[in-house]
């Protein structure tokens, strides 16, 4: 469809945002609110029906592997069906699994929504949602402003986040039972829904891919893929081994963790959580000027290097207040790597191939994921040893080395003839 003509509001933030844009925007506010205060009390939910750590680490094994499969199933489909179909099929199975978690306490019929719903144990993106938007966001810039327009629409999503971790404590203050107040939010989560089935069936045509006649010398694509073959299989890799390491330490079951080791109530964990997502957003502005600086991927080496290493201090830590200091100043750096990262992926491929490239880069990430979380859930039992931070530092640090060392010769197109 090409770009979008420019939307009736625009700033120095946003230059030349269409309406659908705005939209997309708006839904990724929605969304991640609801999986901050999810990702706070399902794994508190989960142990009030009788799960133990094992079980729980496995729910939320069934959840990412869940979203692995939506995102490889949905987003193959999305150019041919409509992105906008198959964004309102994502939140039509969010809405469907999340009624499901709320009625039932069957083990059997909770992983099977895990598994065919979108249910966020990490606070995180979970399903189709992030790769059909994140491939149609680069048509409303230009170069230069790609990674602005990451960075705005992150900050979005961890400021939702934020509120949403802050949202959990509602059922508390309101003086319900918690097994009663974790219900509530369940419910709200499925309600969520709801409104984004609604959201995004107001997209416009605008927003579908345009149709570009295939070249006679071009390589037959394999699932989207056709020129950018080797870029995208080194990226999947690289990408597997960070998701893998961030398995570990899902939101949930950090929050799980904090309540093991210092006993801490659902208010206090809202309140970490809503801490971790602002500076989170804080980090997305700090990642415009340095990667403008620096580079696109130096900054997310040496952005997430030294959060790592904080990582691995958190269960160091002596007293519960220096452990949620130390979260606290993780992710004030932790996140300058996402809108790099999503600006660079999508820099370095043709257009054409955006939306496989975020599909498979996506899947390889939630399948990685979705393997952590059980063998985390198993290393709970000892939670003194904080062994998941442990693990998850460990990894991240071993894929900064190696994506900074394969990919320090490809730069996107604006940062050509630049000296770094």
């Amino acid at each position: 469809m090409g770009r979008p003509a420019q939307g009736p509001v625009g700033s120095s933030w946003l230059p030349g945002l269409s309406p659908d844009g705005w939209l997309l925007f708006a839904t990724c506010g929605v969304r991640l609110f609801a999986y901050g205060f999810l990702s706070v009390v399902l794994g508190l939910y989960l142990a009030s029906l009788g799960m133990d750590a094992g079980a729980i680490g496995g729910v939320f094994t069934a959840a990412l592997v869940g979203g692995a499969i939506m995102t490889v199933v949905l987003t193959q489909v999305a150019d041919r069906l409509g992105r906008r179909r198959v964004l309102m099929v994502g939140a039509g199975l969010m809405a469907a699994a999340g009624a499901v978690f709320a009625l039932t306490d069957n083990p059997a019929l909770l992983v099977g929504a895990a598994v065919l719903g979108a249910i966020s144990p990490s606070g995180k993106e979970v399903g189709p949602f992030l790769s059909v938007e994140q491939a149609a966001l680069p048509q409303t810039a230009s170069d230069e402003q790609r990674t602005h327009l990451f960075a705005a629409y992150n900050i979005v999503g961890s400021l939702a986040g934020a509120l949403g971790a802050l949202a959990a404590a509602v059922p508390d203050l309101l003086g319900l039972a918690p097994v009663a107040g974790y219900r509530a939010l369940i419910w709200a989560y499925a309600a969520a829904g709801l409104v984004l089935l609604v959201m995004f069936g107001r997209l416009s045509p605008v927003i579908e891919v345009a149709a570009v006649p295939a070249s006679p010398t071009a390589p037959r694509p394999r699932f989207g893929i056709h020129r950018s073959r080797g870029v995208v299989a080194k990226l999947t890799a690289l990408f597997a081994l960070d998701s893998f390491a961030g398995g570990f330490i899902v939101q949930g079951l950090v929050a799980y963790w904090f309540t093991l080791r210092y006993g801490v109530d659902t208010a206090t964990l809202g309140a970490i959580f809503f801490g971790t997502n602002l500076l989170s957003a804080i980090s997305f502005l700090l990642a415009v000027p340095i990667a403008r600086r620096i580079g696109l991927l130096n900054t997310m080496v040496f952005s997430h290097l030294p959060s790592n290493l904080m990582l691995m201090l958190v269960p160091l830590m002596p007293t519960f207040e220096a452990a949620a200091a130390m979260l606290l100043a993780r992710h004030l750096l932790s996140q300058l790597d996402v809108p790099t990262r999503q600006s660079y992926t999508m820099a370095i491929v043709d257009p054409d191939e955006r939306s496989a490239m975020a599909g498979i880069t996506s899947v390889t990430r939630n399948a990685a994921a979705a393997v952590a979380p059980a063998f985390a859930g198993l290393t709970l039992a000892h939670p003194a040893l904080g062994l998941p931070f442990l693990l998850a530092g460990g990894l991240k640090i071993v894929y900064d080395l190696a994506i900074l060392t394969v990919f320090r010769g490809v730069r996107p197109p604006e940062e050509i003839g630049k000296r770094r």
